[in-house]
């Protein structure tokens, strides 16, 4: 992991503390939300002038009963089979919201995959192996940290196997 992180924005989310923590290199890449956006992943590929398939939006799912992270580029969706495949469970279904804001500690919409109130099982789809890097929500909405894929599952713990589709 790299050993030096730039930071261009405002306070730190718990997101920006575990990287910053960690020693890896990180880039943080704000831009204005626009609450009535239909999708926070898509608004914020197009803000940052990043492709959809850099961006990742992270979702709180259901595998047998436990709740489970997977992270997944915003220009796809998740495949849910796929996800309870990676874990070893027989069935996911997508999380209640409210659960998963109470769980993670951050809002829908500004959940990240680093930095949870309870660090969950986190899925990372493989096609972020395709990427230098990668961007997810840094802990709010119109805050994202970029880093590399490799520093991403490392600081997740996270399994990285193929859980998007489309």
């Amino acid at each position: 992991m790299a050993k030096k992180s730039k930071q261009k924005t405002g306070s730190a989310t718990p997101a920006i503390v575990a990287a910053r923590e960690a020693g890896v290199e990180y880039t943080t890449r704000a831009y204005e939300h626009d609450p009535a956006a239909p999708s926070y992943g898509l608004e914020a590929a197009e803000a940052l002038g990043l492709a959809p398939e850099q961006v990742f939006k992270t979702l709180v799912a259901e595998v047998d009963g436990a709740l489970t992270v997977a992270v997944v580029p915003v220009s796809a969706s998740l495949d849910l089979k796929a996800l309870a495949s990676a874990v070893g469970g027989k069935r996911a279904t997508m999380a209640d919201p409210a659960a998963a804001e109470r769980t993670t500690g951050y809002v829908r919409g500004g959940i990240s995959p680093l930095g949870q109130r309870k660090k969950l099982p986190t899925v990372l789809d493989a096609s972020a192996r395709e990427h230098p890097t990668v961007c997810v929500s840094a802990g709010r909405r119109g805050l994202e940290i970029e880093l590399a894929p490799g520093d991403l599952a490392a600081l997740t713990d996270a399994t990285v196997a193929p859980v998007a589709r489309g």
